[in-house]
């Protein structure tokens, strides 16, 4: 069995980070090890949340491992609160990294705008640890906090090819832009594979509404689909239909909650479809 160690934060409600990550990838039938870096209420949609920091545990665990000599096929960053956050991370693929994947999902910004309490300091801190990984797949706004560029709104296939381009020159092997769109109704996800000197996209048609968490998903069902052997375009396409199904589901329920999709009952195609 494959296994897959991850280290993002948890929310207690609300589906992101480890809330996806864990059963999305386990329903894969890849053994997931999880680093949790704070535990949260809910996510930061929603106000009042509670927030309890483990960084200072991240050290001991990876202790922990190292003396049982527990090996991974591949490591997932997603969410990381701190300087120090990623640093520890830039260690976790030092310690257990050699020879295996690394994604780094950039999760600080949407929309044009960081998170709050990121700044364009933690954004040129986080472009070194992308320089680590052998994937990174961020959104546009991430990709420009990352290069230091003005966050276009509007762009066109030869831009995007720039921003990727950009991207590897950071260190990733590969990039991957997620929520890519240049027509109306069309969205998916743009890649640049620097050592073969080859772009790869691919779109489907676009759901009316967009939700909290969908680029989490994406990330843990491309890197599943990766870890399995699946060629990396074929990675993305599972990814992007994986996120629009589940979109789909969503909307079909007519008191539908706005703070996440409705994955789970996505996971039986997923499973499926990769048997």
């Amino acid at each position: 069995m494959k296994r897959i160690a991850t280290m993002q934060d948890i929310s207690c409600v609300g589906k992101c980070s480890l809330t996806v990550a864990l059963p999305i990838i386990s329903a894969m039938g890849i053994e997931t090890a999880i680093m949790p870096t704070a535990v949260l209420s809910t996510h930061t949609m929603f106000k009042g949340f509670t927030f309890l920091d483990l960084t200072s545990q991240i050290e001991p665990i990876m202790d922990h491992w190292e003396k049982e000599g527990f090996k991974f096929d591949a490591l997932y960053t997603g969410y990381l609160g701190s300087f120090e956050q990623l640093s520890l991370a830039a260690s976790f693929f030092e310690r257990f990294g050699k020879g295996v994947l690394k994604l780094v999902d950039p999760c600080m910004a949407d929309n044009g705008k960081l998170y709050p309490g990121f700044t364009p300091q933690f954004a040129r801190a986080m472009r070194d640890l992308c320089a680590k990984a052998d994937v990174i797949c961020p959104n546009m706004t991430e990709a420009s906090f990352l290069l230091d560029i003005p966050y276009r709104e509007n762009y066109d296939e030869e831009y995007c090819r720039s921003v990727l381009r950009q991207l590897t020159d950071i260190g990733a092997k590969r990039a991957v832009i997620t929520g890519v769109s240049f027509e109306n109704g069309k969205l998916g996800a743009y890649a640049y594979d620097s050592e073969k000197d080859e772009y790869l996209c691919y779109f489907n048609d676009e759901e009316p509404q967009h939700f909290h968490g969908t680029g989490d998903i994406w990330a843990s069902v491309f890197l599943g689909a990766s870890a399995l052997g699946k060629p990396f375009l074929e990675a993305m396409e599972i990814a992007c239909d994986f996120v629009k199904e589940s979109i789909r589901l969503t909307l079909l329920e007519e008191n539908h909650n706005e703070y996440g999709v409705n994955f789970e009952q996505a996971l039986f195609g997923l499973a499926a479809r990769l048997q």
